[in-house]
């Protein structure tokens, strides 16, 4: 018995060790934990693509509710890809609002890209060529990036902020384009409430508490929803979310990521003429291309 279960163990331990020598290896950033910012979480990755001349760059915000999450990546998956093509890849973190509400982690997201066009030369990076990802808050974070007027202030004595926060595109799933429990309500029904997304953004510890308060939190709420902010002179945008188009919401989880979120902004965006594909399993899809990954290949790569 002893015998057979040493045989037993060792052919474990061989299947093992040789599972972890098939496991990617995952590449290491160009350049590690950069300093954007002040704060300990204003820190970015990143991973410089091979090519001449300044190189497209693909940025991912990380999702988490704005209460959570972390820039590391898959590389395998998320970054070598985009390296393949020619196309650098960064990754930011960025203060949570556990610890401070909006406007920290979306502007710390803006000042993320403002730095990383202040390095622009040194990096070999084409800032006409500049696009984000993310899902969820990260997805939140990258449309309202997307939509919204330039926060360069060309007077700054902060030369970083003197940098324009315009990208050329975003491709981004299951994210929130409003905000605003007053709006989301209606569009979800009141489980979309239950996550804790919305009342932590504005600094509130309760959804009872954001409502209590929301008139000292309305212009907040109005202007963190990428869905106020969308023109006819905006960049691209694409949208995927899951298949699951039941309302009212089932739970927190359903309503904070629902399809709903990107039919609405798609109809608005229509209105303007503005380029919005959504992709929906079963409801929606894009003409013009198949999933993600091509529309950011397409923007990141035109001429």
């Amino acid at each position: 018995m002893k015998s057979s279960l040493a045989v037993l163990f060792s052919l474990v331990a061989v299947a093992t060790t040789s599972f972890a020598a098939d496991e990617p290896k995952q590449l290491a950033p160009t350049h590690a934990n950069v300093s954007y910012g002040p704060h300990a979480r204003n820190v970015l990755d990143f991973w410089k693509a091979e090519g001449e001349g300044p190189r497209p760059l693909l940025v991912y915000i990380h999702g988490g509710g704005w209460t959570g999450g972390d820039k590391k990546q898959d590389t395998t998956k998320t970054i070598q890809p985009y390296l393949n093509k020619g196309i650098s890849c960064a990754a930011i973190n960025y203060r949570l609002t556990g610890e401070v509400p909006l406007p920290a982690p979306v502007h710390d997201a803006a000042r993320a890209i403002q730095f990383i066009r202040s390095n622009a030369a040194d990096w070999k990076v084409d800032t006409k060529h500049i696009a984000l990802t993310g899902g969820s808050a990260g997805a939140c974070t990258s449309m309202w990036l997307l939509l919204h007027d330039d926060l360069a202030d060309p007077k700054s004595t902060d030369p970083v902020l003197r940098e324009s926060t315009r990208v050329c595109a975003a491709a981004v799933n299951a994210g929130q384009t409003s905000i605003d429990p007053k709006v989301i309500e209606g569009w979800l029904g009141p489980n979309v409430l239950k996550h804790r997304m919305i009342n932590m953004a504005v600094g509130e510890a309760t959804m009872e508490g954001a409502l209590k308060n929301y008139e000292k939190h309305e212009k907040l709420y109005k202007e963190f929803s990428a869905y106020n902010h969308v023109d006819a002179k905006d960049p691209p945008l694409f949208m995927t979310y899951g298949a699951d188009m039941t309302l009212p919401s089932k739970d927190a989880d359903h309503g904070i990521h629902h399809p709903v979120y990107g039919v609405k902004l798609k109809e608005k965006s229509d209105k303007f003429s503005h380029e919005c594909h959504l992709l929906i399993p079963g409801t929606s899809k894009s003409e013009k291309y198949a999933n993600a990954n091509e529309f950011l290949l397409a923007k990141l790569l035109a001429k």
